[in-house]
């Protein structure tokens, strides 16, 4: 029997994500993980009883910590808190959604006491002797977050990470390798595959910090757009090319005291509202901690930041119903790895929601997705303002 196979994975849920019957809250990616690691968190858990007995090391937060990263749906942290008995485990989710899906999933196991959530900073990794990993796709995201494990881990810590195979390249022991003396691949399992990874270098022989990323771009502003990203960011502090195919149709917009940019990103849409109509106020959100952060910086770089609010939210639920005159979006077409339009569809529903009678919701899309059907049931009549060979621009006005 392998560690895990006692665990509930079927109980877990991906809400409030979408659900769908292809979707999954866990894969086998999730399962290696925790039997790669399995010798390890017991271990851990030994000493943590120790702990609580009165003698070795703090349980969960000292240098016996566990750290868990970009764990979808929790998991990770609930099969190492339920199959050894781990508790303060903590937990950096990118997606707010993860972080509700997690806290859901703890419910249903009674294992709400066991974890806590952390942002991607210094405390998530502390002392921590232990962490498993959940491969992101992009380079930049795995180097911020090798970067912070070398620098604040215990220097005995081992990482665990994994992924599905078709989503792993070589490249990522490459940025693995500039941080940690030691990267070892194990043997692929059901498509997926885990790296061992240790021996973090010294500060002198790591490479020179290098986040928030940045550039400028000419957005037909009297001066360069600037841009700010963290690792994890989509498309890190590049102008999007549906982005930069929407933002001069935006002059067409209706005037408004107030304008939200959902799904913010990199903040180059809020930054360039804010630099575009100086009378309004900028709201902008996302459910990624990293686009918020990026997107603060972003404003701040552009000077803008005193007349924008940035909230990291599942998509409008922060605002009431028929409360705003103008949103925009750029809507994603994935969830985690997986391509599905299921993500636009919500962000579309909960715009016509949030806008008040004559409100206008003006998107980016890629053209073969085929939207302006959705958008005119979800929000309301959709004209389309411009089109190229890959992007289709719309606004959808309610009634």
């Amino acid at each position: 029997m392998t560690p895990t196979a006692a665990f509930a994975f079927d109980v877990l849920g991906r809400a409030p994500d979408v659900e769908a019957e292809n979707l999954q809250a866990y894969d086998s990616a999730d399962r290696l993980l925790l039997d790669t690691a399995a010798e390890d968190l017991a271990r851990l858990a030994q000493q943590q009883e120790s702990a609580r007995r009165g003698a070795g090391h703090h349980a969960g937060s000292g240098p016996a910590g566990l750290a868990v990263i970009g764990d979808s749906y929790g998991a990770l942290t609930l099969g190492a808190a339920a199959t050894h008995g781990l508790r303060g485990i903590r937990v950096q989710q990118d997606p707010l959604s993860g972080e509700l899906a997690l806290d859901a999933n703890a419910r249903t196991l009674g294992l709400g006491e066991t974890y806590a959530h952390h942002g991607l900073d210094g405390r998530l990794a502390a002392g921590a002797r232990l962490v498993l990993l959940r491969l992101p796709r992009s380079l930049d995201a795995l180097e911020e977050i090798a970067a912070l494990v070398a620098e604040h881990a215990a220097p005995d810590v081992v990482i665990y990470a994994g992924g599905r195979v078709k989503h792993m390249t070589t490249a990522m022991n490459t940025v693995l390798g500039r941080y940690f003396g030691s990267v070892t691949a194990g043997l692929a399992r059901q498509k997926s595959r885990a790296l061992t990874v240790s021996s973090p270098l010294p500060a002198p022989e790591r490479p020179a910090p290098r986040f928030p990323l940045a550039a400028a771009y000419d957005a037909g502003l009297p001066a360069p757009l600037q841009l700010r990203a963290r690792g994890a960011a989509f498309g890190g502090a590049a102008l999007d090319p549906g982005t930069r195919f929407l933002l001069p149709h935006l002059a067409q917009a209706r005037s408004a005291g107030q304008v939200v940019d959902l799904g913010c990103g990199n903040g180059a849409i809020a930054a360039y509202l804010a630099l575009t109509r100086p009378e309004a106020r900028i709201l902008a959100s996302d459910q990624s901690e990293a686009a918020v952060a990026s997107t603060v910086l972003t404003l701040e770089a552009n000077g803008v930041a005193g007349r924008a609010a940035v909230r990291r939210a599942d998509a409008l639920s922060w605002l009431a119903d028929a409360s705003q005159e103008l949103v925009v979006l750029n809507p994603p077409f994935h969830i985690g790895a997986a391509v599905h339009a299921g993500i636009a569809l919500k962000l579309f529903a909960d715009a016509g929601r949030a806008l008040q009678p004559g409100g206008e919701l003006w998107t980016v899309w890629n053209s073969h997705l085929a939207y302006k059907p959705a958008l005119t049931r979800l929000v309301g009549p959709t004209r389309q303002v411009a089109r190229n060979p890959k992007f289709t621009v719309t606004v959808s006005t309610v009634r």
